[in-house]
């Protein structure tokens, strides 16, 4: 079988202008990126504005396991099967970082014959979205120091600046450094971090802003440190916000790219789910709903992280409203969290696989609480068996949600037909009664129980007394009324990574809170989560090269 990447390399693709007309985006309306790459004007939202929506299908999974389970190559797959039945649709995905890429996880870009291109582009610079966050991230940082550097107007406390530098890498020797060293004119000596920066709160800023100046108002608000008398410093006090807009004028402008049959996709924003918001921008989604009838989006990792947040947060900020929800897991994945070793996963094994699915009970149970309809799909391998689907069927049925069998990574659009049926018949005989799973009006400590009791299933939470402070103050400053974004491991319903299937008798361990006044929600972190991630022991990097003719090989 050919690799993801030589599966790209060999694709005839179409020049974008072509993409972009089949959706009637006039040439006019293209930033061009070369041949294959496109951002999306200002002026193209004033044209759409007044249509009416099509219908958003939000694409999540179950918790991520070594076995795989393929959210990207479902999206792309059901994009591309959308197409095969005639229906005008649109894919709108995240941008990938580079960290992952270089690390374990590899490219964003989906896989064997449901993938977005140009591969190597996408999962490397693109359009240089991700360089600007991270200019203007660092930008800020810069100003900040200095300010303190030419003396301090804004009487900002140096033990208390909560501002971090980042960098789209995963690099932990950099999550606990120490800045100034040198002389006096090298600036004031002090402990700094660093965060990925898809963790930045400018990336999740871009990402929910509604357009430029809703996105300068955010980065104006952006609180980076506390004065001696305990009061928030914010950007605009360092009259940093028009340079960083500077920064970022083009990165709020969506992506276009296609898909390997040519459906369109808009890749914009790249905020990891474990510790950001895990959603692309806003803007992307919107622009697209206005475009085709459905819009496929997704949302990082599983239900618990990327799907709560993308309904808690996303869309309660931008009244976006999923009409239906397509739940990814695979049987090797079922049987893994059945207890099953990676290296037997080959064989057929009902009583671990009755024994692991609880864990898509519980996502489906998650989704439903929600008000949305749910269809389950199943990434199919060639080791599955009938018996395994069988009961997988029966299991899905009697709860309540469509179930289709995918094979898009095998035989692209074609391999998503029956997914794609059952998710257009859902759309039209199913209502979506969506509402977040908690009011506004909740305290911040009662929103962060609610998340641990009705989506993780955990008992209770037990507050850090450091949590305890922080969520007061956070209270004080005015910004209760704000949604939580939880930061946890992507492998387990509860803070333990270890807890697979669907873990009960636990509770969620709040070490840390914070808040992104930009974004315009509070950060609370559990357990032993990192906001800068580490390489392996045997990066993925090691296996990326590029020959004599420039082609690349290795990224997957």
């Amino acid at each position: 079988m050919k690799t993801d990447i030589q599966i790209a390399q060999e694709a005839v693709t179409k020049p974008i202008k072509e993409v972009a007309a089949s959706v009637g985006i006039k040439e006019d309306d293209l930033e061009l990126y070369g041949k294959y790459k496109a951002k999306l004007s200002d002026d193209l939202w004033e044209e759409i504005k007044e249509r009416p929506n099509g219908k958003l299908v939000l694409v999540t999974a179950i918790n991520p396991t070594p076995a795989g389970e393929g959210k990207t190559t479902t999206s792309v797959g059901l994009g591309q099967a959308m197409a095969k039945l005639n229906k005008k649709a649109i894919i709108a995905l995240r941008e990938p970082s580079l960290g992952p890429c270089f690390g374990v996880k590899g490219g964003a870009a989906g896989g064997g014959y449901a993938q977005v291109v140009p591969m190597e582009d996408l999962n490397l610079h693109f359009t240089g979205d991700f360089h600007a966050i991270t200019s203007a991230n660092n930008l800020l940082a810069a100003m900040l120091d200095n300010h303190i550097q030419q003396g301090n107007s804004l009487q900002i406390d140096p033990r208390q600046i909560v501002w971090k530098r980042c960098l789209d890498m995963n690099d932990r020797v950099l999550r606990n450094v120490v800045v100034g060293l040198g002389n006096k004119m090298d600036g004031m000596v002090r402990e700094d971090h660093f965060v990925i920066t898809v963790a930045s709160e400018i990336m999740a800023i871009l990402c929910l802003a509604s357009d430029i100046n809703d996105l300068k108002a955010r980065l104006g608000k952006i609180v980076v440190a506390y004065d001696f008398a305990g009061e928030p410093v914010t950007a605009e006090q360092l009259q940093a916000t028009g340079a960083m807009t500077a920064l970022l004028k083009d990165a709020i402008k969506p992506n276009l790219i296609q898909t390997l049959e040519h459906t369109p996709a808009l890749v914009h924003g790249g905020p990891f789910a474990n510790i950001a918001h895990g959603c692309n921008s806003v803007i992307a989604t919107k622009m697209a709903l206005k475009l085709a009838d459905i819009t496929i989006t997704e949302a990082g990792f599983g239900a618990d992280l990327g799907a709560e947040k993308f309904m808690d947060i996303k869309c309660r900020m931008s009244g976006l409203k999923p009409d239906a929800v397509v739940l990814v897991a695979t049987v090797r994945a079922l049987k893994y969290n059945g207890g099953v070793a990676k290296k037997d996963l080959n064989e057929e094994n009902l009583e671990a696989l009755a024994k692991g699915i609880v864990n898509l009970e519980k996502h489906i149970e998650n989704v439903q609480k929600f008000g949305v309809p749910v269809v389950v799909t199943l990434n199919s391998f060639v080791t599955d068996t009938e018996a395994e689907y069988e009961f997988i069927r029966n299991f899905c049925e009697e709860r309540g949600c469509e179930f289709a069998l995918s094979e898009v990574w095998a035989k692209g659009g074609e391999g998503g037909i029956a997914l794609a049926e059952k998710v257009i018949h859902t759309l039209e005989t199913k209502e979506s009664n969506f509402k977040p799973i908690y009011e506004d009006e909740l305290s911040l400590k009662e929103k962060i129980e609610t998340i641990a009791k009705e989506i993780y299933g955990a008992d209770g939470v037990e507050f850090a007394p450091a949590a305890e402070k922080q969520l007061a103050k956070i209270t004080d400053m005015g910004y209760g009324n704000f949604p939580i974004c939880m930061a946890k491991n992507q492998y387990s319903l509860s803070d333990d990574a270890t807890l697979l299937g669907r873990p009960t008798n636990f509770k969620i361990h709040i070490r840390e809170v914070y808040v992104n006044a930009g974004a315009g929600f509070v950060v609370a972190l559990t357990g032993a989560i990192m906001t800068m991630p580490g390489l392996p022991k045997v990066p993925a990097a090691n296996g990326i090269d590029v020959n004599e003719d420039g082609v690349i090989t290795g990224l997957f």
